[in-house]
Order: C-alpha cells, then structure tokens, then sequence
C-alpha cells in the first residue's frame, strides 16, 4: 500500500464557485503513482467548501452562488457578526456542502465523470488562499 500528502494553496478568488480539478490533479501528479486507491481532498477553512458537479458550463457555477445565497442569506438574525455579513453564511454553507471530498482513483487518475469536476466554494467577500491537504491512497 502507498501513500502519499502534499498540502497546497488555491489562489484568492472571489466569491462564488469555482472549478479547481486541474490544480488538485497538477498537486496529484507530484505524489506517489498510485494505480487503484483513494483520494481525499481536505479544505483546512470554515467559510469555504468542496463539491463536485458540472464542469463544463459555467452558468451553472453562477446559479450555484445564487442558489446558496437564497438557501443562507447575509441578512438572517446571526448572532455570530465579528467578522462581517458573509462570514456566518459562509459557515453555514460550509456545513451545508463540506470541506471534504473522497474520490476514487482509477488507472492512475482521479475517477470523475464526464462532466463532474471538483469546485472551491467561496463563500466570503474578501478571501484569502485556501489550504488544501490532498491525501492518496493505493496500490
């Protein structure tokens, strides 16, 4: 069995969703080749998320933001307001979706489909880089 870690930095982004499956893979290729296994994908921040949906029109990014936005919006009675309007929503969100995602690998690579890919959430207005810690697992 090998494993294999590495942790990296996902750039400052705005807010919304945003596909980020060829850095995870780029940060992949610098571990242990590993034919069949695991990967788990861990966010190390609590007003952002991971999930894996389309990943080819970018409409659906934006309807996603909008759809969060009327599911947990700014403007609820939070008692948690030390950093601002967006940062209890971002929590919420944050629970809501995960920051932790666990994909198979197959032949080497990561064993999405077709039109599945791995999205950053960002659910603050004024972020900063996001830590990821991908973990590999396998023969």
């Amino acid at each position: 069995m090998t494993w294999g870690q590495t942790t990296i930095a996902l750039g400052k982004r705005r807010r919304g969703c945003h596909l980020v499956t060829d850095e995870i893979e780029r940060a992949m290729s610098k571990l242990p080749s590993v034919k069949v296994g695991l990967a788990n994908i861990f966010l190390q921040h609590t007003s952002a998320s991971l999930t894996i949906n389309e990943n080819c029109d970018p409409s659906v990014r934006k309807d996603m933001e909008m759809s969060l936005n009327e599911l947990v919006p700014e403007n609820a009675p939070y008692t948690h307001t030390d950093e601002g309007p967006d940062d209890m929503p971002g929590h919420v969100k944050s629970s809501l979706l995960g920051c932790s995602l666990t994909i198979p690998i197959t032949n080497g690579r990561l064993a999405l489909g077709t039109w599945q890919g791995i999205w950053l959430n960002e659910h603050r207005n004024q972020a900063s880089a996001r830590r990821v810690v991908i973990t590999i697992q396998g023969e």
